[in-house]
């Protein structure tokens, strides 16, 4: 029973540990919890149809299926898209101008044959592009849905791939488009060192100054770095909503959602009340919660001047302490260099090494005693802290009606949209765009995401690793994991050579098995079984004077193997009884023998006696 609780416990054991890795596992491979909405049903099934290959897939170019304001595939081409001929501002003239290089080409890896899209060729260099919308967009009761994909072909170190809508204005010029080209919001990923961002930024328009300011929506609590480094097409979404609500969604998962009244940073209205800028402390005022008690008095007998170490009177100098040798010496083996010059350099000195000696003693040099903490020290005497009674508590400026106070009820209300623009920096080459999108219905984005961003999913789906290279890589990424696959792989086998193996027998299992022969007797069984024999002894008697006078001989030689065996078993019954009388144990299983023997002569007797009839 002891071996099967054990073997219990190991397994319990060994499946707890399973159980806890997998998850932080789990963990790790997810970095955070999104809300997953739900797939448009038409969507899911040209999204998920497994049974198509890489090689297979025909590729039609995606075609809005609503009302749209701008729509953008690259598949003909950048017709419509402008580059910039502007230069940045406040930079140095061999980097300011818009330079850098963009191609229409197909997806380096996934590719599926017929999709191309924007890329983004040069390093280190500005780059601006934009785009008129086919109808500007009003901020009125529709809401607004930007998408587009976005892939790191290879990888990223220091760059943006965000996307701004630019304002509608009468003057808006696509060729001088720059860096202070007046935007309505900023949109996309942006990564440098290991910052890795998600921006949504607005230019909020005070109705009291005419100023525009940014407000930057909080930062997701999601950790975004997979979608920088897996090198595989994403999908960005936002959603902004007449009723001032927002979504940010990364390949249809919500990462990030808000409202533009309580979630951007600076907030969209200001405060109603701010501090008076004239207001200043009094000189008097006192914030000190505690203060040394004035009545207090240092002790006579405190002592500042006690050092807080002094000598230990009772160290030893170890047995052995080489006084005389030093603990360094010249090396022996080292020799001056030939080039020295002693009037250049100097009188050429061996370096210093340990002194050899020194090795196999407890010390060399001048033995000192070691320092001990002083029992006396106390230290600069401070009187205790108390309560002050003064105290006024934090003190702050008074509140006054904000000058600049205003409320926006409807901050979704914002400059019209009229171009969409990219312009960016990066420290890397190759970031592929495709698939623009801007309109108003979320079904629209949804078809349009399935038969672009949902085919290059599929494909990429297709050409992974099988499990067995993805679980490699997984490990050389983590070693730990290694542990795990041992464990998983030797589970079963230890499971089954746990219960299935055949357990040798001890000694111990042999005893069990054995028939308890040492139980005692009792008073009582003895009594019922001499009882049972007299009454066996009449029956014989009547059956003697019943037999015939010519079985006499036979009858008497008969009666003479009876009287035997009775009195045999009358024998054993008083040693039962005798042995019942006495305490000890070893008398017990005597008893117990004589017992068993009783009632072996009983019912030989009675087999006679059967025979006899």
């Amino acid at each position: 029973m002891t071996r099967m609780h054990s073997q219990w416990d190991w397994l319990c054991l060994v499946l707890l540990v399973i159980s806890s890795v997998t998850a932080e596992m789990e963990d790790e491979v997810l970095g955070a919890d999104v809300e997953v909405e739900d797939f448009d049903q038409e969507s899911q099934q040209a999204d998920v149809d497994k049974e198509g290959s890489s090689l297979g897939v025909v590729y039609q170019t995606p075609k809005p299926t609503g009302d749209v304001y701008f729509a953008e595939t690259f598949d003909g081409g950048w017709s419509g898209w402008v580059l910039s001929k502007a230069k940045k501002e406040d930079t140095d003239d061999n980097i300011a101008k818009y330079d850098g290089r963009w191609e229409v080409e197909e997806l380096k890896e996934n590719t599926v044959p017929g999709d191309k899209g924007l890329v983004l060729k040069s390093a280190a260099k500005h780059h601006a592009i934009s785009a008129m919308l086919t109808e500007a967009f009003i901020f009125d009761k529709k809401p607004l849905i930007v998408q587009y994909e976005v892939n790191f072909q290879g990888g990223i170190d220091c760059g943006g791939a965000y996307i701004k809508l630019l304002s509608s204005r009468d003057d808006l010029d696509l060729e001088f488009f720059f860096d202070k080209t007046p935007y309505t919001i900023m949109f996309g990923p942006d990564k440098c060192g290991e910052d890795y961002k998600l921006h949504f930024i607005i230019r909020h328009k005070n109705p009291k100054t005419g100023e525009y300011d940014e407000k930057h929506a909080k930062r997701p609590d999601v950790d975004l770095k997979k979608f920088y480094l897996d090198k595989k097409t994403h999908l960005y979404t936002l959603v902004l909503k007449p009723d001032d609500t927002f979504e940010m969604l990364i390949d249809q998962s919500v990462i990030s959602k808000g409202s533009l009244l309580e979630d951007m940073v600076p907030p969209v209205n200001p405060p109603k009340e701010i501090d008076d800028p004239a207001d200043k402390k009094p000189d008097d005022w006192d914030e000190r919660q505690k203060i040394p008690d004035p009545n207090a008095v240092k002790p006579d007998d405190w002592d500042e001047d006690e050092p807080s170490k002094i000598e230990d009177l009772d160290a030893v100098k170890p047995e052995g302490w080489l006084d005389d040798e030093p603990q360094y010496v010249p090396d022996p083996r080292a020799k001056k260099p030939k080039d020295w010059d002693e009037e250049m350099d100097g009188e050429w000195e061996a370096p210093q090494v340990p002194n050899p000696k020194c090795a196999t003693a407890p010390g060399c040099g001048l033995w000192v005693r070691p320092m001990k903490s002083n029992p006396k020290y106390k230290g600069k005497w401070k009187a205790p802290m108390i309560v002050n009674p003064n105290y006024q508590g934090i003190w702050s400026p008074r509140k006054i009606p904000n000058p600049d106070y205003f409320e926006d009820p409807h901050p979704f209300e914002m400059t019209p949209i009229g171009a969409v623009g990219l312009e960016l920096w990066s420290m890397t080459s190759d970031i592929y765009f495709d698939n623009f999108i801007i309109c108003s219905e979320k079904e629209v984005a949804d078809r349009w995401a399935a038969d672009g961003w949902g085919l290059k999913k599929l494909v990429a789906s297709a050409n992974e690793p099988g499990m067995l290279s993805q679980l490699v890589t997984a490990a050389e990424d983590h070693p730990w994991l290694w542990v795990l696959y041992i464990l998983t792989l030797a589970l079963p086998v230890g499971l089954g050579v746990l219960f299935c193996w055949p357990a040798k027998k001890t000694d111990e299992d042999f005893d069990l098995k054995k028939p308890d022969t040492s139980m005692p007797v009792t008073k009582g069984e003895v009594k019922q079984g001499r009882e049972e024999l007299e009454d066996d002894e009449i029956d014989l008697e009547e059956d003697k004077e019943n037999e015939d006078i010519g079985e006499d001989e036979d009858e008497s030689k008969y009666g003479e193997d009876i009287d035997d065996e009775e009195n045999e078993v009358a024998g054993g019954s008083q040693e039962g009884d005798k042995s019942n009388k006495s305490g000890s144990e070893d008398e017990m299983t005597v008893a117990d023998e004589t017992a068993g023997s009783g009632d072996g002569r009983l019912k030989s007797v009675r087999k006679r006696r059967v025979q006899k009839d």
